[in-house]
């Protein structure tokens, strides 16, 4: 992998000429161009050499994940100190005439640290460049979604083999998050959301100590991290009994919505326009008040990323880029539905949207 790092980071300072270097401090993006992103770590890409420098020197407690074997590691000589800081006084020491920064993630007071630490130093915004490089993904990082897929659907898979009735939300959430550790993933990718009845169908909802109850719906939205990428599935079912009619009729709309978000999903197409597929089935069913402000996003070493689907978004997908689709619709005091899957736009000719996320979509009675 030291080669594939070693390229990211090249087409990064591609960004940089005319004697100027790069400060990427947010750890995400460190994890992306140095293999791992130690705690408060900050990596320099400089003129002569890159060098990831380190309050202290990466251990386990920064995850099973190691910086790139090829890239100098410089740790501080205080754990205290600033790594960003430190950069920039040896970026000014390799005889850099500017230096990008992320300034989106700094704060103002360590913009002025910089600044203060290397004066003759021009500091510009280095903006989103390397969130734009991570956008599409190489076929090593979408293995290790597909991995996260499934363990995912391995741990909601045995769930749904399980008693429910009686247990509570955020009890089947931990027991969630222990299965996904059980199969493999480094932790959950996200807090785990389990809701039931009138909870159900919520974005986002923090499991409670309320029971499940027999004709509940069960909405589950989990995830899994793997070697640092991260997926996301999202289901919903029915408790005990066989769905009441109100029941089949709101999960067939947003079955129909969800699946017409997930077609929309061709390289080139407008990211609004995937949105907006979705949406539409849901408002001509009457739906429109209780919709979200996204119908998806994308995913990868962070749960949410760009590109955004939503009615305003810019810009249009890529083949390679993985992403979620998570129409739902929630009623106030009876609950709802969401479902939810990761997918990576691919052409036509390769089989159009490949499915990360198996779990069943058939509305199951528990």
């Amino acid at each position: 992998m030291s080669e594939v790092y070693a390229a990211r980071r090249e087409r990064l300072k591609e960004r940089c000429a005319g004697g100027g270097a790069a400060l990427v401090s947010r750890p995400a993006n460190i994890r992306y161009l140095a293999g791992a992103a130690p705690s408060g770590a900050a990596l320099l890409l400089g003129r002569s050499e890159d060098v990831l420098l380190c309050p202290r020197p990466p251990g386990e407690e920064d995850g099973p994940q190691r910086p790139d074997a090829e890239l100098r590691t410089r740790v501080l000589d205080t754990p205290d100190g600033d790594a960003a800081v430190a950069a920039a006084g040896q970026a000014a020491a390799q005889g850099a005439e500017s230096l990008a920064v992320e300034e989106h993630h700094l704060s103002v007071a360590r913009h002025r640290a910089l600044a203060s630490v290397a004066p003759r130093l021009r500091l510009v915004d280095l903006a989103r460049g390397v969130e734009q490089l991570r956008l599409v993904k190489d076929e090593e990082e979408i293995s290790c979604l597909r991995i996260a897929a499934e363990i995912a659907d391995q741990a909601l898979g045995e769930l749904l083999e399980s008693i429910l009735v009686g247990r509570t939300e955020r009890h089947l959430a931990l027991e969630l998050e222990r299965r996904l550790v059980d199969h493999g993933a480094d932790g959950a990718a996200f807090p785990t959301s389990v809701a039931t009845g009138p909870h159900s169908g919520r974005g986002g909802h923090r499991p409670t100590d309320r029971r499940v109850e027999e004709g509940d719906f069960l909405s589950v939205c989990l995830g899994a991290a793997y070697r640092g990428y991260r997926s996301e599935v999202g289901r919903t079912f029915v408790i005990g009994t066989s769905p009441a009619d109100w029941q089949i009729e709101l999960y067939d709309v947003v079955f129909a919505a969800q699946r017409a978000g997930r077609e929309a999903l061709t390289p080139g197409a407008a990211c609004r326009d995937v949105d907006r597929a979705a949406r539409h089935v849901l408002a001509a069913a009457g739906y429109a008040e209780g919709l979200g402000p996204r119908t998806g996003h994308g995913v990868g070493l962070e749960i949410t990323e760009d590109p955004q689907l939503a009615p305003a978004a810019m810009g249009k997908l890529d083949a390679c880029v993985p992403v979620t689709v998570e129409p739902g619709v929630h009623l106030p005091g009876r609950g709802g539905v969401r479902i939810d899957d990761t997918l990576v736009v691919r052409c036509e000719a390769d089989g159009g949207p490949e499915l990360l996320t198996i779990t069943t979509k058939e509305l199951l009675a528990l």
